[in-house]
């Protein structure tokens, strides 16, 4: 039995379980549906703990609604950025502070270190999600937060078992804490993650997740000292 095809990080992108997800575009600070609720904590309370000027790097951001709540919030001297794929659909300029980017989170890299790091639900539609969580790690200033949503379901091995056991070992090892009863991985602080693993493509068939919508399984090999008896 031969295994998906899996696709390419540009290939991914240009399927329609990526490029046509609202998982995240009309999301605000606060409320039934907001990154208060998502995340387990008010960011704009979060980042006035932090600094004079405060930073965010919002991934997945889609029409960055939150951003751009949030600068009406913070000092004048605060960085607000947002990186969508798709970005605004109905772009409108952005308040002081908040710039808003259109571009792969595959291969943008961060221009700087930020205060907070968040990913709502837009794990679930990235390619190498373990690679992405490891460049994150080293985006952090020293006291910043990350925090996002992440499936462990949804990382497996070459032939389609399950990894999620040493995927999640290998990030708690990093520094990472899981907490599963809402999904959330969080990291305090920066980390020089060196990952066990090799990225070989996803499959964006792989059916829902724990979310009830379609998303992205990422496929690896070990490439590191993996525990005993955890890889393939």
């Amino acid at each position: 039995m031969t295994g998906p095809r899996l696709l390419t990080d540009h290939e991914l992108e240009q399927s329609t379980v990526v490029a046509n997800n609202t998982m995240n575009r009309e999301r605000g600070l606060a409320g039934v549906n907001s990154y208060a609720r998502e995340l387990g904590l008010d960011p704009v309370h979060h980042l006035l703990t932090q600094s004079a000027a405060p930073s965010w790097l919002d991934v997945c951001s889609g029409e960055g609604r939150a951003l751009r709540e949030a600068a009406g919030r913070l000092p004048d001297a605060s960085v607000l950025t947002g990186i969508d794929l798709v970005g605004p659909l109905a772009p409108s300029p952005p308040p002081p502070g908040v710039e808003l980017i259109t571009a792969s989170i595959a291969t943008w890299t961060a221009p700087r270190a930020y205060d907070l790091i968040t990913c709502v639900h837009g794990l679930h539609y990235v390619g190498d999600q373990l690679g992405l969580l490891t460049r994150a790690a080293s985006w952090l200033t020293h006291q910043g937060l990350f925090v996002a949503h992440f499936d462990p379901d949804s990382i497996r091995w070459a032939d389609g078992r399950s990894a999620s056991r040493p995927a999640l070992a290998a990030l708690r090892a990093a520094g990472f804490t899981y907490h599963p009863r809402h999904h959330r991985l969080t990291l305090h602080g920066p980390r020089k993650v060196d990952p066990p693993w090799d990225y070989l493509g996803a499959d964006p068939h792989a059916g829902p997740n724990y979310t009830g919508q379609p998303a992205v399984a990422s496929y690896y090999q070990p490439s590191g000292p993996w525990s005993a008896g955890q890889a393939p």
